[in-house]
């Protein structure tokens, strides 16, 4: 088995699984995100195992080379096994695009969608994201993290480990630092990762409407300065479109957050094409949607994914939206996977447009609507969400010295975890190197 860290004590917390029909590493020797064809390789080794100590993977490899080996056999009997035959384990998703901080679902939208309404029109009705925006006002802080341990315990029962947390329904100074307090108090309590992001750049809410500068500079003299000085938040996001905020104020609030420490990202192109080459010389993590993107903003993506691993730029893709908001087209993941953009996935769980904490419902989404393989996909919802992150040196594959954030499902292919679609196949979730049994296993 490969190895590239000492051997410990088999009492903190050893844990090796066996036997597992096939072991998706994910591994790789470039430090980058996948992109073209390296997106559809998965390391997939068969009869694997995986060996864990303190919540760190020490050895990964084939079943027998594992109990075969000398310090295995001498500590077996103080080890935890787990038998894996006829599963398949692969690492946790990192969900790099969730907004938890809410309160209540909208089901007023979602009726009136029903009758024809179009995402704009809701929104001018008083519906959409300005309408979460009291509740969350009126929660307590108390009452918000609930909302978000629950959400992430949805996340975690089918396999998802690291999630990336946005605040964005407050949208005033006070309601925005309690959703990430709320984010962060919820991260406390679950076992996994929680990367908490400031969107108080979401829309301009009711009170400075026709006032766009004036809210711009709120989130920005303030807001961004408030939650870099409490460490509230990792990321400052913004949402760039139409009925939203213009490239010029996304440009304003990046410079922001960069002044104070924090990394960006944005969401664009989802309801019509803003132009992001400017967005790029900021560094973004990740630009989320890209629904309308065009043959130059593709052309600067693929650019951008040349450079070095601290700078490359990801597409984060979230089907779960178009599927939800009833629209008859798809981000075009083909043809940004086959001119060399780094692609991921996300949920984009939140109340309005994407009210679903599934993985596995958003690789099916993307395998039947964009036309991604499925290997491609899982390597979109790991590997590449963890750079959407800037955590894949921890998370999103199965190698020596990463954390030991692993999903087990009760599947003997890994083309059946998008296939069964809104079928709950995770067996057992394993969260730095912790066993969390979910689905079947309950």
């Amino acid at each position: 088995m490969s190895k590239a860290m000492p051997l410990r004590k088999p009492s903190e917390s050893a844990l090796l699984l066996v036997n597992i029909r096939q072991l998706l590493t994910l591994a790789s020797a470039a430090q980058v995100p996948r992109r073209g064809r390296d997106l559809g390789d998965l390391g997939l080794i068969e009869d694997g195992a995986v060996l864990s100590i303190g919540g760190k993977i020490v050895s990964v490899g084939k079943t027998k080379d594992a109990l075969g080996d000398s310090w295995i056999r001498r500590n077996r009997k103080k080890i935890r096994e787990i038998d894996c035959t006829g599963k398949v384990v692969l690492p946790g998703f990192v969900d790099s695009h969730t907004h938890p901080a809410f309160t209540a679902p909208r089901l007023v939208d979602f009726e009136q969608r029903i009758s024809g309404a179009t995402y704009e029109q809701i929104a001018e009705a008083g519906g959409g994201i300005r309408s979460s925006v009291e509740g969350v006002r009126k929660a307590t802080r108390a009452a918000l993290a609930r909302h978000v341990v629950s959400a992430f315990n949805q996340m975690l029962a089918q396999g998802t480990t690291t999630v990336e947390a946005k605040s964005g329904y407050g949208l005033n100074l006070d309601a925005e630092l309690k959703s990430l307090e709320a984010i962060n108090d919820a991260a406390r309590e679950w076992p996994g990762t929680v990367v908490p992001t400031l969107l108080g750049a979401h829309v301009v809410p009711r009170e400075h409407e026709g006032r766009d500068d004036r809210y711009v500079r709120i989130v920005c003299r303030e807001m961004i300065p408030r939650a870099a000085e409490g460490k509230l938040a990792r990321f400052v996001d913004v949402f760039c479109d139409r009925g939203a905020f213009s490239p010029a104020s996304a440009e304003y609030v990046f410079l922001a957050a960069r002044e104070h420490g924090m990394g960006v990202r944005a969401h664009v192109c989802q309801l019509s094409h803003c132009e992001i080459a400017p967005l790029l010389k900021y560094d973004p993590a990740s630009l989320d949607h890209m629904d309308c993107v065009e043959d130059d903003d593709i052309a600067a993506l693929a650019a951008q994914s040349t450079l070095s691993p601290a700078y490359q730029t990801v597409a984060t893709l979230v089907p779960g939206a178009n599927h939800f908001l009833g629209l008859g087209h798809f981000p075009d993941a083909r043809r940004l996977i086959d001119s060399g953009v780094p692609v991921a996935l996300a949920t984009d769980y939140n109340p309005g447009t994407s009210p679903t904490a599934s993985m596995p419902f958003a690789l099916s989404l993307a395998c039947t609507h964009m036309k991604m393989t499925p290997a491609e996909a899982i390597a979109a919802a790991t590997i590449n969400g963890a750079h959407a992150l800037r955590l894949a040196e921890r998370k999103g594959s199965i190698g020596p010295g990463k954390d030991a954030d692993l999903a087990i499902f009760d599947v003997s292919d890994y083309r059946e975890i998008p296939y069964w679609i809104a079928a709950d196949r995770c067996d057992a979730v394993i969260v730095a190197g912790m066993v969390k049994a979910t689905g079947s296993s309950q």
